[in-house]
């Protein structure tokens, strides 16, 4: 993976912060000539979770209009919404879930649709939340889950996640695939929207749940719940939500797209350029137009601070990250090539696709370059593909898509 140059990013952000305190400057140089954005306003649905940050960020402290266009955010119920608005073009993009931007490319999550993927979101940041009930029975890990799951009928145990081919799908999947669970033979999964996960626990609809902040940290405090595993602990610095559109849209509006890039971009690295940012950024979240929450259930996970619920408190290696110099944001091949792999694995997909084809078409390297060198001191990296070792210590660096997709034990032949 290349190097992310912290002088690179100090160089930019003095750059930046000497245009922004020249009121206009930057936005009379994008909003001008061939460069200026086909469109005036930009509306982006997103749901209601932590990891719609940099779109909070991006509107709120202006830039937006920095890049000659104005953010119009708008809040979705569900993620199926999210999908159907953005296919009927009622959204120009949306915050959206890596898997479900792939899904709909392959006709498995709705209709076929051509779709991109202009730049990751935020890295990490995701949990799964077990029930008290079953932290009264000793359970405390996924091994202890295993035991008490394997003393009943299949199917007795029901988890919810927040989409078919979602992140959190994934997540929980592989979680419980490496204690020996399957998912689709040993419990029952259902879909439940983010901002439902909780009332759903609370009344005994299922005994566990995979979904983004701050639904993990808020079921704890309603001491309905406890943090079984972090997102991170299955896959360190895994890409979770993306900028996700039509592929049409980005060819009939490309100076668009690169300023929606460039703006998001700028609050993703003011987010992370400090603890404070972080918690302004918590703050602005917190509020009725964004999370309508109380900033107690976001600030401490923001800030990498972790209470299982369950006697463990950590500072987490891997936090919830938006830039770190820009490598979260790039659309690395790999990344969408491993949700490709987990279709397979999960029967989702019945023959293996061309991986690195889907991959180089869907994620927008092109967009993303043209962002960054609007923006500055940020560097691409040499290869699009970067390598992870997961929870079980499989690596996974986008070389043999179709050796990993068929490596595991546990899979499902059809769907």
């Amino acid at each position: 993976m290349v190097e992310w140059t912290r002088r690179r990013f100090l160089q930019a952000s003095a750059l930046a912060g000497g245009a922004l305190m020249l009121p206009g400057v930057m936005q009379a140089a994008w909003a001008a000539g061939s460069d200026k954005p086909e469109l005036e306003t930009v509306r982006v649905g997103f749901i209601p979770l932590t990891d719609c940050a940099p779109l909070a960020i991006a509107a709120y402290k202006g830039f937006d209009k920095k890049y000659g266009f104005t953010l119009v955010p708008t809040k979705e119920a569900s993620w199926a919404a999210v999908r159907d608005k953005l296919v009927a073009g009622e959204l120009d993009a949306a915050h959206i879930l890596y898997g479900l931007l792939y899904g709909l490319e392959l006709g498995i999550a709705g209709k076929p649709k051509p779709m991109a993927n202009l730049m990751t979101l935020n890295q990490n940041g995701q949990a799964i939340t077990l029930s008290s009930d079953l932290a009264q029975q000793g359970v405390r890990d996924v091994e202890g889950l295993k035991k008490l799951i394997g003393q009943q009928a299949p199917g007795s145990y029901t988890f919810a996640h927040t989409f078919p081919t979602g992140t959190h799908a994934m997540w929980l999947y592989y979680w419980l695939a490496s204690a020996g669970i399957n998912p689709f033979d040993d419990v029952r999964t259902v879909v439940v929207p983010p901002p439902q996960m909780v009332m759903n626990m609370r009344i005994g609809n299922m005994v566990g749940f995979c979904v983004g902040e701050p639904w993990n940290a808020r079921a704890i405090n309603d001491r309905i719940g406890f943090t079984a595993a972090t997102s991170q602990s299955i896959w360190p610095e895994h890409p979770e939500k993306i900028l996700g559109t039509r592929r049409e849209w980005v060819e009939a509006h490309p100076n668009t797209a690169r300023a929606l890039v460039s703006a998001l971009l700028e609050a993703q690295r003011w987010i992370d350029a400090s603890p404070q940012n972080k918690e302004e950024t918590a703050r602005l979240l917190a509020r009725r137009a964004w999370l309508n929450t109380k900033e107690q259930y976001l600030t401490g996970r923001m800030l990498g601070e972790y209470d299982n619920g369950v006697g463990q408190r950590w500072q987490d290696a891997h936090p919830i990250r938006f830039f770190e110099d820009g490598a979260v944001s790039y659309p690395w091949h790999s990344d969408g090539m491993w949700f490709l792999t987990q279709f397979r694995r999960w029967g989702l997909l019945k023959t293996d696709p061309d991986y690195a084809a889907i991959a180089q078409r869907i994620n927008r390297t092109d967009v993303w370059q043209d962002a960054a060198t609007a923006v500055g001191g940020i560097r691409a990296p040499s290869s699009p593909l970067r390598s992870s070792t997961l929870m079980d210590g499989t690596v996974w660096n986008g070389t043999d898509p179709q050796g990993y997709a068929n490596r595991f034990a546990i899979h499902r032949t059809g769907a």
